[in-house]
């Protein structure tokens, strides 16, 4: 019988990758479609490729969150707060994903109103989605902060208690703050975090390595847990020093 620490390993391995793929995709997808000042044409054009970016992005939200949720019976025998707190950001993260994925869908109708605009009414329908996709990102800006924040989190469980190897976790650690970086440059710069792909690729592929990780290898069993003893005291001998 799968014992419920490898059940989470597999689940969040699973969701690992699910994610990340959603969120690559998704990118690639919209990228070309949102940028540029004749953005609102361009979505018109390509209704088919809007929809699948707002879908995947939707996908992205829901997996976010079902990694700390699967996450948290592995956590919180170690840290019931870094567990919770996990839980809290990445919900939060999930939440702004949704915003995203609901503005991207809405600036499809708003493009398909855009295309047969005379110029006296589009003046009013470019200002709306030059305020959309201004909101979008800044949705997607505050996922990623708190994506970084719950990541560290159950990363520095990961790391005390050695449930995966160390230098995986320093990985992770190291990488999530090049994604800090990245989201800093796109606050003051105001622009995308996703144009930063150098300083995104670290946790990208450190994410699918800790996946594949988790599906093979798991938890260490070994792992140490609060109060529990690295010695016994053998039977009838109260001095043997443990």
């Amino acid at each position: 019988m799968m014992s419920p620490d490898r059940r989470a390993a597999l689940t969040a391995g699973a969701l690992f990758i699910i994610a990340s793929v959603a969120a690559l995709v998704a990118s690639a997808v919209e990228h070309p479609v949102l940028t540029g000042t004749d953005y609102l044409a361009k979505i018109a054009e390509n209704a088919g490729r809007v929809s699948a970016g707002g879908l995947l992005e939707f996908i992205e939200a829901g997996t976010s969150v079902g990694i700390a949720v699967a996450l948290y019976p592995v956590l919180r025998q170690r840290s019931e707060g870094l567990a919770l707190g996990a839980v809290a950001l990445r919900t939060l993260e999930a939440a702004m994903y949704a915003v995203s994925g609901v503005i991207t869908l809405s600036l499809l109708y708003l493009a398909r109103q855009h295309a047969p605009a005379t110029a006296l009414s589009d003046a009013g329908i470019q200002p709306i989605g030059d305020a959309l996709t201004g909101v979008r990102q800044g949705a997607t800006l505050a996922g990623a902060y708190a994506y970084i924040a719950g990541a560290l989190m159950y990363y520095s469980v990961f790391y005390r208690y050695r449930l995966v190897p160390r230098w995986l976790t320093g990985w992770g650690i190291a990488a999530e703050f090049s994604l800090l970086t990245a989201c800093l440059l796109a606050t003051f710069g105001r622009t995308p975090v996703t144009s930063y792909t150098l300083l995104i690729l670290p946790i990208a592929i450190q994410e699918y390595v800790v996946a594949a990780w988790l599906i093979l290898k798991g938890f260490a069993p070994s792992a140490p847990r609060p109060g529990t003893p690295t010695g016994q005291v053998p039977a009838g001998n109260p001095h043997a020093v443990q």
